[in-house]
């Protein structure tokens, strides 16, 4: 599929996929005419990225990771090394801090709300 069509099916720009194309994220064929062409599993691999992304990975720890990754199930490879999964292991401790420090921010925007709500009443 053209470049076109992967940027309307994953809704992520033609300019972020040619970054991720850039990057060694996301390989992509020519066709004879020198356009783009990708494979139809490409849609899952741009989907991946994403997450990767959201999750805070930047790309060169998500170029290390994608190789050890099945596009279609998420699941672990065998080519996963122990140090890759330390890393992740790091990087998911990452998140859960994020998440528990967003709690306490929400909690304390909800006491703020809840007060300024009681006074107008």
């Amino acid at each position: 599929m053209r470049i076109g069509e992967l940027a309307r099916r994953t809704g992520v720009s033609e300019r972020s996929l040619r970054y991720y194309e850039q990057q060694g994220l996301l390989p992509a064929g020519r066709t004879p005419g020198g356009h783009r062409d990708y494979p139809e599993q490409a849609v899952d691999r741009v989907i991946r990225i994403q997450e990767l992304f959201a999750a805070g990975l930047h790309s060169r720890r998500i170029a290390r990771l994608l190789p050890c990754m099945r596009d279609a199930d998420g699941g672990p490879s065998e080519i996963a090394t122990p140090l890759l999964v330390t890393e992740l292991a790091a990087e998911r401790d990452r998140i859960d801090r994020m998440i528990a420090q967003l709690a306490g921010s929400r909690a304390v925007l909800d006491d703020v709300i809840d007060t300024a709500s009681e006074h107008r009443h």
